[in-house]
């Protein structure tokens, strides 16, 4: 007449050793802190969105999350530490595009692969450029700037603040798309390339709207396009490079986050599923719109055919630029 009890009471024991056996990881996870690496130093707009996220997340998951600056070798260093580290969820990249598709496409020997090494969870930002000149010159339009490109070639010059740099690549594709050559002008970064457009030192600059937009709205740059592919609600009157007739000459920036290669998929989709919340607040929204730059949440599928055509675009641009980084 005590069988039955002592029986349940077996079953009930084996039951949970049986659950013990389940991995938890899963389950319990965050359980600890989560580091954000940021392979830049700290200030700009990569900086801004990992802060962002790492105050957003903690709120999310009820645990510290921090961010480490990582600079360097063109975020191969951050990139890197990331890649090495143990895939928990614990360890994680926020990086620009460069890290993703510019420096795997320009750069020979590149010790990582983005598409073998990362677990690639979400871009978060837009970073949209704009072509600028310098206001009351006669060139007003896009094809006011290539009618001048064709009629003077290799006399047009545009800013470069490094071989792959944005700037850089973007205003090659521009010349590629038109048919036109045009001159380099080495510059140390955006905000002296900035003044030299601003001055008519040169004829043309690619820059982020998020660098540019202030100096347009004082009337100290002319807009003659956005670069991006898509018209920004900052800038609603100026059309894409696409609409003047060079959908090739499309170039984008954006801001994602990934994981080392190995993360399991349950930690993955948490994390994932955290951005997505984080993305969808409209003060965070309000945050990044104010920088100058575009919220969004593309998730781990679309991020990964993006990662896979702009390499193979910035790859052929290059052969045909003779732009390398070494």
């Amino acid at each position: 007449m005590h069988r039955t009890p002592r029986l349940a009471l077996f079953l009930f024991l084996g039951l949970l050793s049986l659950d013990a056996t389940i991995p938890t990881h899963a389950q319990t996870y965050p359980s600890r802190p989560i580091k954000i690496v940021v392979p830049f130093v700290p200030g700009g707009a990569t900086d801004l969105i990992g802060r962002g996220l790492s105050e957003q997340m903690q709120i999310y998951f009820g645990q510290p999350v921090v961010v480490e600056n990582k600079p360097g070798a063109s975020t191969i260093i951050g990139t890197q530490a990331v890649i090495n580290s143990a895939p928990d969820g614990y360890t994680i990249l926020e990086s620009g595009s460069s890290t993703y598709t510019v420096v795997p496409a320009l750069k020979p020997n590149l010790p990582y692969d983005p598409e073998k090494n990362l677990a690639l969870l979400g871009i978060v930002a837009k970073a949209p450029m704009v072509l600028v000149t310098t206001p009351g010159t006669s060139i007003k339009t896009v094809a006011d700037l290539i009618a001048q490109a064709k009629a003077h070639p290799g006399e047009v010059t545009y800013s470069n603040y490094g071989a792959g740099s944005a700037p850089h690549l973007a205003s090659e594709m521009f010349a590629l798309a038109a048919g036109v050559k045009l001159m380099p002008i080495p510059y140390k970064g955006s905000s002296p390339a900035m003044l030299a457009a601003m001055s008519g030192e040169i004829n043309m600059a690619a820059e982020t709207l998020a660098a540019a937009l202030p100096q347009i709205l004082a009337g100290k740059l002319h807009a003659l396009a956005i670069i991006s592919g898509e018209r920004t609600p900052l800038l609603p009157e100026v059309p894409t490079l696409a609409e003047s007739g060079l959908p090739s000459a499309t170039f984008e920036g954006w801001y994602a986050v990934s994981a080392p290669v190995g993360t399991p998929a349950a930690i993955q989709q948490t994390l994932v599923d955290a951005l997505t919340h984080i993305m969808a607040l409209p003060a965070f929204r309000a945050k990044l719109q104010a920088a100058g730059l575009e919220p969004v949440m593309i998730g781990p599928v679309p991020f990964a055919e993006k990662v896979k055509s702009e390499i193979s675009a910035y790859r052929a641009v290059a052969q045909q630029a003779s732009i390398t980084l070494e």
